[in-house]
């Protein structure tokens, strides 16, 4: 076994899970705020119960991300070593403002906002929520910086070590690589978010009409109807729901939108920037602009020997890369040669690499994972803007239908923004091979270009046996908060508004609330259930 191969897999494993939560705290935190605004502005009890149904939800999310993020940091100093070394100067000032700044305000504010029910004014609540969410949407920008920087090295010089260094901080964080990865990220955050509310207010809307609390009237709209004897399914309730829907609903419509512009704008930085990438999600393998819309070969295939494009589109390639139908693109084949001739063939003969060192470096991805994943991640990410368009037709009578089917497949609907976003990365991360550091092609054959081998960043020192109980124990202890994660979920979506509003089971009301007070102002037993909700 290669401990590289193994580091590697770690990394992926445990990112890959983390990610599987940023872009829900991120796309439903933003809805929860905007739910809690319209509470305070309105005043309208559904607005309330949203905010506390889905900010219940976004809290579980969120706790279990924090949980899975702190392994994040921790592995550079422990597996990647020498990737540390090489671009700690770089990473630290990003790394500091996320952690000191962003993270510390977001934990911050969302502990206000956690236990400030009923115990500050409502204004004062409200933008403790704000901040919580602007903090998590600023945390995600300093992480993308760093992560951009290795796809798009700027802002840093040589010293006498061929160590970068960095001169220029602004150059760093207004890198074009990060600000369109911010704007892709978050519109697929927000992809996640309205498929989630979507999803789950479906599911609810069926289990009234199955449960028999809500009818369908002759014109085909429906009668809302209430159980009296149960918290939570009263005819506010079945608001709760169809508002949570389509508000569900039009966010993945736009969320949609918005992924395919960044990621249209995403992907003609890249054919500058990383070209061999672009050709490898192309499967091009020779200069033209045809784009490929199903090419096969050997899965473990990294170079064009057995490639077959069996459907092309003329000129589409000339346009996603440089806006010009028609325009060639450089293909694998033609892009390998000024690899070879700008960072050599073999891997240096560096005592650090250990096995590594002197092998034939290969400069073409695995092509079957760039092809696919690229695809998956535009056909995955369709999917939340169909079923978004789809929900909004069928719910425009004010239910949803009674088909078990259809509401299941509401809910695995769930599944494929986040799917989307996973492939995305992947292809991002692993594209970007054999370099952890790509090269900023603006330097290439100057000799002050940055780049970093992958080979080269693990850390010399570790064994395989001491990864392998790393990467066992690190999968082991997040399938097991997989389980706490996804038996929450469900715990609390089952209990729908009421399981986030303990104060509905106590049948506790007060009418004379001042215009400025919480429904759970100045009643004991509702400030206690604050630790309940927080629980």
């Amino acid at each position: 076994m290669d401990p590289l191969d193994i580091a590697r897999w770690q990394f992926g494993i445990t990112t890959v899970y983390h990610f599987l939560l940023v872009p829900l705290t991120l796309g439903l935190g933003v809805g929860v705020a905007l739910m809690q605004t319209a509470w305070v502005r309105t005043g309208d009890e559904r607005w309330l119960r949203m905010t506390k149904f889905w900010g219940k939800l976004y809290l579980i999310n969120f706790i279990l991300g924090v949980a899975t993020g702190l392994v994040q940091e921790f592995q550079f100093g422990m597996a990647w070593s020498e990737y540390s070394r090489f671009v700690g100067d770089v990473f630290g000032a990003p790394l500091a403002m996320e952690g000191l700044l962003a993270f510390f305000a977001e934990s911050t504010f969302l502990g206000v906002w956690i236990f400030g029910w009923g115990r500050l004014r409502k204004g004062v609540h409200l933008a403790a929520l704000w901040l919580a969410v602007t903090g998590s949407w600023f945390s995600a920008y300093f992480i993308i910086v760093a992560n951009s920087w290795m796809q798009h090295p700027v802002g840093v010089e040589l010293d006498a070590d061929g160590r970068p260094v960095m001169t220029d901080i602004w150059a760093v964080l207004g890198n074009n690589t990060a600000i369109a990865a911010f704007a892709h990220v978050i519109a697929g955050a927000l992809m996640v978010g309205g498929m989630f509310l979507l999803g789950i207010a479906w599911y609810h809307l069926w289990r009234r009409r199955h449960d028999g609390i809500d009818a369908v009237g002759q014109d085909g709209r429906v009668v809302v109807g209430s159980h009296p004897e149960i918290a939570g399914r009263d005819e506010k309730d079945h608001g709760v729901w169809l508002r949570s829907l389509r508000i569900g609903a039009l966010v993945a419509i736009v969320g949609f939108g918005a992924v395919a512009i960044t990621g249209d704008i995403q992907g003609k930085l890249m054919y500058e920037q990383q070209p061999m990438k672009m050709a490898a999600a192309e499967a091009a393998c020779h200069t033209g602009s045809s784009f490929s819309v199903l090419s096969i070969g050997d899965p473990g295939a990294v170079d064009c020997n057995d490639v077959q494009t069996l459907i092309e589109v003329p000129g589409v390639l000339g346009w996603l890369a440089k806006g010009d139908f028609g325009a060639e693109m450089p293909g694998i084949q033609d892009l390998e040669p000024q690899y070879v001739e700008n960072f050599g063939a073999q891997l240096p003969d560096d005592p650090r690499l250990g096995d590594q060192a002197g092998r034939d470096i290969e400069y073409v991805p695995l092509m079957w994972v760039t092809y696919w994943g690229f695809r998956l991640m535009i056909g995955l990410g369709a999917i939340p803007a169909g079923a978004a368009v789809v929900a909004l037709w069928l719910t425009r009578k004010g239910t949803v239908p009674s088909s078990k089917w259809i509401m299941r497949l509401a809910l695995l609907g769930i599944l494929a923004p986040f799917a989307a976003n996973i492939a995305g990365w992947i292809f991002t991360e692993l594209g970007r091979q054999p370099f952890v550091v790509a090269p900023n092609p603006d330097y290439w054959g100057t000799g002050d270009a940055v780049f970093m081998f992958t080979a080269a960043a693990v850390s010399p020192g570790t064994t395989v046996g001491e990864l392998l109980f790393s990467v066992i124990s690190l999968t082991a202890v997040y399938g097991i908060l997989l389980v706490v994660l996804i038996g929450l979920m469900v715990k609390y979506t089952r209990g729908g508004v009421a399981g986030a509003m303990p104060d509905m089971e106590h049948g506790i009301e007060r009418t004379d609330r001042g215009p400025d007070e919480h429904p759970d102002d100045g009643d004991p037993d509702k400030k206690n259930d604050v630790l309940s909700f927080a629980y």
